[in-house]
């Protein structure tokens, strides 16, 4: 916790400058000359913008935001995921934590449990943020629950993510490769999902991409998550971080 203290304040204070800019933009956004602008928009271009929404109302205008701030944090989790896990190889200090009296299995819960506490961070920050944000910018109208299952959708990402920078990590046998190849393919699913945005045809890839899990309209309808992806997810993390424990007790530490 200490370690990453200044990279959660600097995150943190980003994810707030991010919603407060990003809700700067609702004034313009909900005019009726922007809406005019939106319909003589090719689909392609507003598929790759994320105008699938009406943005002129508060609800809208957040689906429209909220891949910006999911993307910003997935980032970070992915990172932190790898970089955690990878710490002591990476600055050469692996040989001062293995002579420490705990086992490898305590070493890699209790680097989990601080990352998971940093991700609750960012994620906190940004609900709170969003929800008193969207309330000032929309003149009073409540979308705190849309907000609220939007965030937690984000959570799961952030912990798929996660877990997933923490396996590259425990395999790689380059620790410094970790961080690199895990943002590649957090990049990766990010472009999976915007092509399926543009066509129909290929949404069979959807399943190789957390971006893609979750659908916005259902939470802007008020529908929330769909229960059965939130259980594929929960699967995934829980298979993620089961071979970050055994690839991580397998392999031989740098010194």
């Amino acid at each position: 916790m200490k370690a990453n203290r200044k990279a959660l304040i600097i995150w943190s204070v980003s994810m707030f400058l991010l919603v407060l800019s990003g809700m700067g933009k609702y004034t313009a956004y909900s005019s009726g000359a922007t809406s005019d602008i939106f319909s003589k928009m090719p689909y392609s271009l507003k598929a790759l913008l994320g105008i699938s929404f009406d943005v002129t109302t508060m609800s809208g205008f957040f689906a429209f935001l909220f891949p910006y701030l999911e993307i910003t944090a997935a980032i970070h989790a992915v990172l932190l995921g790898s970089g955690i896990i990878a710490k002591e190889e990476r600055d050469k200090t692996t040989e001062f934590l293995m002579v420490k009296p705990v086992s490898r299995a305590t070493i890699i819960t209790s680097k989990f449990l601080a990352a998971l506490v940093n991700v609750m961070i960012i994620n906190v920050v940004t609900l709170i943020s969003s929800i008193y944000l969207a309330a000032a910018y929309s003149n009073g109208k409540d979308i705190s629950s849309e907000v609220a299952a939007f965030l937690l959708s984000m959570f799961i990402v952030q912990l798929i993510f996660l877990s997933l920078g923490a396996l590259l990590a425990a395999v790689l046998k380059n620790a410094k490769a970790s961080g690199s190849l895990a943002a590649g393919i957090l990049f990766g699913c990010y472009v999976i999902s915007k092509i399926t945005d543009l066509t129909d045809r290929v949404n069979f890839l959807n399943v190789l991409s957390p971006f893609k899990y979750f659908s916005y309209q259902n939470i802007v309808n008020g529908n929330g998550l769909s229960l059965d992806i939130v259980i594929l997810s929960i699967l995934l993390m829980a298979v993620f971080t089961i071979s970050t424990y055994f690839f991580y007790n397998q392999r031989d530490l740098s010194i």
